[in-house]
């Protein structure tokens, strides 16, 4: 099984983005394509940094087919065009092999969407669904070069725990509240409604394109 990791490399000394509301939305079965389209765009890096090796198009393929939209959680960020450009994968771990509910978080940005705080900002939606879920802690596979990314977790209070080229990271999240409820509630209603402004908007650029090439066969 392919675990989830981490992969958003950036240059040492980039100042972290300033906070603005990203629209977060939780996929589902029928986004498996765009899902595939966005894993398959990784470069070869990447691909290692994401799955811990150089995955082949049919490992990622099966990976992408494996996953379980019931017991996991996938979260996405679109562009305008509608374009998966960053996910995350919240994989609920099994609690025979945890001493309190953990799962194991994993994302992915596209070369071109980053710099712009999508790995925080989807390392805190994860976490806040991963809370209204009984989830006690969050557990984060990564390189121990990816320094990038082990701050983003150092600085969520993450215990790390390194093992020569490898590190392992474990997040104490808080319990859940009404607060959260709420906060989640709210983010997932904008999120959705910015995704149904998007295809609206796709729509009609699709339609005034397909009217401009009929006029000019004309």
């Amino acid at each position: 099984r392919i675990r989830p990791r981490l992969v958003m490399p950036s240059a040492p000394g980039t100042p972290k983005p300033v906070f603005r509301w990203i629209p977060i939305r939780t996929l589902a079965p029928r986004h498996r394509p765009r899902i595939l389209a966005h894993l398959l765009a990784l470069g070869e890096r990447d691909r290692y940094l994401r799955f811990g090796h150089a995955a082949s198009d049919a490992q990622v393929a099966r990976y992408v087919e494996q996953l379980d939209f019931e017991r996991d959680e996938v979260f996405g960020i679109f562009n305008r065009r509608l374009v998966l450009v960053a996910m995350a994968h919240l994989a609920h771990m099994d609690p025979a092999t945890t001493a309190r509910p953990a799962a194991e978080f994993g994302v992915s940005v596209a070369e071109g969407s980053r710099g712009r705080g999508y790995g925080d900002r989807l390392f805190d939606h994860a976490a806040l669904h991963a809370r209204n879920r009984g989830i006690d802690s969050l557990l984060v596979h990564a390189l121990s070069e990816n320094t990038a990314m082990l701050r983003i977790v150092r600085n969520a209070g993450a215990r790390i725990e390194r093992d020569g080229p490898e590190s392992q990271a474990w997040v104490k999240l808080a319990p859940e509240n009404l607060a959260s409820y709420v906060e989640a509630l709210v983010e997932d209603a904008a999120a959705d409604l910015d995704y149904r402004l998007k295809r609206q908007a796709h729509r009609v650029d699709e339609l005034l394109s397909g009217l401009h090439k009929a006029a000019s066969k004309l």
